[in-house]
């Protein structure tokens, strides 16, 4: 059965989960630093940002993503956008993410 879009995108982000940002322990997506997850011409294309622009994680984190989504979807293409606006700010982080770093 085919994926529609949406399910996609909602599939992407869930599994994104499993990224974790190495300096805060929380993952990318409850951090709020995924933007935009959108799908065209069979390329999965994420937006995705850092807690700053001088983060030393950025290759890291674009390279986990890429290895993770290529391995989820073998016969799509992935691109990784580190984006700069809007600037990230803690307000982006989810009520999941705030729960995790009560606990940290």
């Amino acid at each position: 059965m085919k994926m529609q879009t949406g399910d996609i995108e909602s599939d992407v982000l869930e599994s994104l989960k499993c990224v974790i940002d190495p300096e805060i322990g929380i993952n990318i997506v409850d951090l709020g630093l995924v933007y935009k997850v959108s799908l065209k011409d069979n390329t999965l294309h994420i937006e995705l940002t850092l807690t700053t622009p001088g983060c030393p994680m950025s290759g890291t984190l674009k390279t986990a993503v890429e290895q993770l989504l290529l391995k989820r979807y073998p016969n799509m293409a992935v691109e990784v956008e580190l984006v700069w606006l809007p600037m990230w700010t803690p307000e982006r982080i989810t009520a999941e993410g705030v729960r995790q770093l009560g606990k940290l």
